[in-house]
């Protein structure tokens, strides 16, 4: 059951009983896009929602029944299906509230057994509790540390989406090899403690692949379309040398056709490309170590990964949507699927091949990144869901809503409310399990994540349901039980000693900021965003901004910071038909924010340098100024969009957009939009200029801590 929320303003259009249910089950009936506002759900929305998690409310006798059982079962259990013990929080309320005589004993993870919840070691336990009245029940018992420790030193670091990023040696889009090099080069020579990346999840296969990194058909298991195909060591021994070096021409074919000649980065044609070179690659038998080392793999992560590889075998031959697959193998369970299983032996492992070349290769861009000196290093993303058609959605249906898309009710920036297409979690059978698909997932991410940025982290909480063929303003909040999925996140980064960071940016639903922040999560925080919304609304001065954060200037989702400046986010918009309201109220709007902030920025003395033959442009000089400010605020983490640093014009992604705009598919490229490779990245004065403003504000910002440390050591011998 979810955990207890706070109760939502009564709404009349709601039959009481329906209501009620509604309440027991976490399904909301209102929310509050403001604190003066209240939105009502419709019974529609309810009914469909409770339908998915499979409880009947198709009619007033049916709510009742429904109701009846619900009470019944909460009245007469005695424990939730998963309880949460903090490390020294306390009895938790569920075993608290148990009569007074209950035994309890606990299987731990470590395989003991234990009388008693007192002492045990972090981890997920099987616990049972025995009432003086006969009755016994079983729980899963979440013990976790109170909070994650703060970074331990303040960092600095890049922000890019890895495909965008190439080098002379990328076979058209960025990869792993490059990402190595990139940490390995801002570690030793920018003094970055971390570089943030795009979620590397596994794409939904065939032509035209959806070129978003957030809609995947896993997120438990990377892509292999990331792999540099030459720093797999079975390469060197390539049984057909000539079809290598004709693969790596077509490569470099395709490679200068993004880098020279303005095309688009192709995500099909690389992956054509890469799986002919491991196909290649797979015919090579692996050393004595390295079969070890895969066997090992294999071994480690049992089901889920057999599972991923059989739905690419059978993608391979059924095509990518598994709905339309025949009948028994929609089950991944059933004699059909075990039957071919077997069948596609030969692929399953291909696949399953795949996916442990790409965690090594991870693994190595991370250690590389910590032997630069990075603290924290590569910084990996979750995306909020997966795809419906894709590998998870699949292997994992039972925990899934069937019917329902994540997505988000209107607002001030979208009227119709948004669906992202992306199926959620049952909340009621994560806590039935132990939460263990989440801790799967986690745990898998954490193998070669420095840190976490946790995509839509208010998911933790609730999120918003829209039942299919309905429009988003039809749908409802869900709510999970946030305590335990906390719980699970802070229980996996502790074993990982890995940050995590919520995206917690837009509407955030109170107290959602106060928990994260309370166990130890970072939020995120963008300098355009952050205005006194309870008092004046001007820009935040730096020194009021919350230190647990990563502050940067902008986002994948946003204008860069040279198009801000400019007011060419705008003038995109309006070619693109976004607007909303008239071309020049939008300028104005725009250059009236511009100016608000470049004042700030003055008024503090952060923007300086610019005119004259020797002066910095003045627009380079603005981006450099913002990062001054941002290096102002107590923010733990500090993030350069790397494309900033080059001063490109281009947004990556251009939400309420498909087609009209080139998302997902556009390489790093300077203010003329040429392209820029990572050798050239290496050698720009601009970046280099930019750089050198951060670390002059980071040592600045250490001399003046050392400085009022001292003053304080002082006064307290002066006292």
């Amino acid at each position: 059951m979810p955990a207890a929320q706070p109760a939502e303003p009564p709404t009349e259009d709601l039959p009481e009983d329906l209501t009620r249910l509604a309440a027991l089950h976490g399904v909301a009936t209102s929310y509050r896009p403001s604190p003066d506002r209240t939105v009502p759900a419709s019974a529609t929305a309810v009914t469909l929602a409770l339908a998915a998690l499979g409880v009947d409310a198709s009619t007033p006798g049916a709510v009742r029944a429904a109701l009846a059982a619900r009470e019944t079962e909460l009245r007469e259990r005695l424990l939730p299906p998963t309880v949460v013990r903090w490390d020294g929080g306390g009895t938790p309320a569920a075993l608290a509230a148990l009569p007074s005589g209950t035994r309890l004993r606990v299987d731990t993870e470590q395989g003991e057994y234990r009388d008693g919840v007192e002492g045990l070691a972090y981890g997920v336990h099987r616990l049972t509790a025995s009432a003086p009245d006969g009755r016994t029940a079983e729980a899963h018992l979440v013990v976790a540390p109170a909070r994650l420790p703060a970074p331990a030193a303040r960092s600095h670091g890049l922000l890019v989406q890895l495909y965008s990023l190439l080098s002379r040696r990328s076979w058209g889009m960025g990869d792993l090899g490059d990402l190595g090099e990139l940490a390995a080069w801002a570690g030793r020579s920018l003094g970055a403690g971390f570089v943030q990346v795009n979620p590397l999840h596994a794409a939904v296969p065939g032509a035209p692949t959806d070129p978003s990194p957030y809609r995947p058909s896993s997120r438990r298991f990377p892509d292999p379309v990331h792999l540099r195909i030459e720093d797999v060591p079975e390469f060197a021994y390539v049984t057909d040398p000539e079809r290598a070096r004709t693969l790596r021409e077509r490569a470099g074919r395709l490679r200068e056709g993004v880098l020279g000649k303005d095309a688009l980065i192709d995500r099909d044609a690389v992956w054509e490309l890469k799986r002919e070179a491991l196909e290649l690659l797979n015919e090579v038998p692996l050393g004595p170590g390295r079969r070890a080392a895969y066997c090992d793999y294999l071994a480690e992560q049992g089901t889920a990964l057999e599972d991923h590889a059989t739905w690419c075998a059978l993608a391979e031959v059924h095509g990518s949507d598994w709905h339309r697959w025949p009948e028994g193998l929609r089950d991944p369970r059933s004699a059909d699927t075990d039957r071919a299983r077997r069948e596609l032996m030969d692929r399953v492992d291909f696949h399953s091949r795949l996916t442990w070349l790409t965690d090594t290769q991870l693994t190595a861009a991370q250690r590389t990144a910590r032997e630069a000196g990075m603290p924290v290093g590569i910084v990996h993303d979750l995306a909020v869901g997966v795809h419906p058609r894709g590998a998870d959605s699949w292997a994992q249906q039972e925990y899934f809503a069937a019917g329902m898309s994540v997505g988000a009710p209107p607002d001030a920036f979208n009227s119709r409310g948004q669906d992202w297409g992306l199926p959620p979690w049952r909340p009621d059978r994560l806590a039935a399990s132990g939460y263990a698909p989440f801790r799967g997932l986690l745990r898998g991410l954490f193998r070669y994540a420095g840190a976490l940025r946790v995509d839509h982290v208010m998911g933790l909480f609730r999120l918003w349901w829209v039942p299919e063929g309905r429009p988003p303003t039809e749908g409802t909040y869900v709510h999970h039980d946030a305590e335990a999925m906390l719980a699970v996140l802070v229980l996996e980064a502790h074993r990982a000693g890995a940050v995590v960071i919520g995206e917690d940016l837009g509407t955030v639903e109170p107290g959602v900021r106060e928990a994260l922040r309370e166990r130890g999560v970072l939020g995120t925080s963008v300098l355009w965003f952050e205005r006194d919304w309870t008092g004046d609304g001007r820009p935040l001065p730096p020194e009021r901004w919350r230190a647990d954060c990563l502050a940067t200037a902008t986002t994948h989702d946003l204008p860069s910071t040279a198009a801000r400046l400019t007011g060419e986010h705008v003038e995109l918009r309006d070619r693109l038909g976004l607007l909303t309201r008239p071309l020049e109220e939008e300028r104005a709007e725009a250059a009236a924010d511009t100016a608000e902030w470049l004042d700030v920025l003055t008024r503090l003395g952060l923007l300086h340098g610019t005119g004259g033959d020797t002066g910095t442009p003045a627009e380079e000089a603005e981006i450099q100024a913002v990062h001054r400010f941002l290096l102002r605020t107590p923010a733990r983490m500090v993030g350069l969009w790397l494309p900033d640093a080059v001063g490109d014009r281009r947004p990556q992604n251009l939400p309420g957009t498909w087609d009209q705009y080139p998302n997902w598919r556009l390489p790093v490229a300077d203010a003329e939009g040429r392209p820029v490779t990572l050798e050239d990245l290496a050698v720009s004065p601009r970046l280099h200029a930019l750089i050198d403003v951060v670390r002059d504000a980071v040592r600045d910002a250490a001399r003046d801590a050392v400085r009022d440390g001292v003053r304080r050591r002082g006064g307290d011998r002066d006292g």
